[in-house]
């Protein structure tokens, strides 16, 4: 059967369980830099075309602006999730506001406590969250509820 017919082929539970639970971590960094590339691109490029408006607004604008594509992109290609959006955005969102309140205990940390060059500690803190964004991503945001489960069974 060809590949075009194939996709349009009702998937039986059965099969679902089979496939790949996502595309895994090397796709979660995959769109992390891309996102992250554009983000800098972007906040940079508001930042110089409006200088009468606060960078940092700007900045937090731009962040904004990146949450729904990143989720979507997360969703779809890092976890290959069937959380409904309903649930799986607002715990993304969640989990970005944990990441950025990390960021900033990792920071603190590795710069003030432990003194550490700028680079090193730099790489250390994204290390340090990316990969707890990770994991609480995988688990939580875009895990499946075992409660959805129950009640489709």
């Amino acid at each position: 059967m060809s590949v075009a017919l194939e996709s349009l082929m009702h998937v039986n539970p059965e099969q679902r369980a089979t496939r790949p639970a996502g595309g895994g971590v090397l796709m979660f960094f995959v769109i992390g830099a891309c996102a992250a590339a554009s983000f800098v691109v972007a906040s940079t490029a508001l930042i110089w075309v409006l200088p009468m408006v606060e960078s940092w607004l700007l900045s937090t604008f731009c962040y904004a602006a990146c949450i729904v594509p990143v989720y979507l992109l997360h969703r779809r290609f890092s976890f290959c999730s069937e959380a409904p959006h309903g649930l799986a955005l607002p715990r993304y969102a969640a989990v970005q506001i944990m990441a950025l309140a990390l960021a900033s205990v990792f920071s603190f940390l590795l710069h003030g406590t432990f003194a550490l060059p700028s680079l090193m500690a730099a790489i250390l803190v994204i290390a340090l969250t990316s990969g707890l964004n990770y994991l609480v991503l995988r688990k939580w945001a875009f895990g499946r509820d075992r409660r959805l489960d129950v009640k489709a069974a």
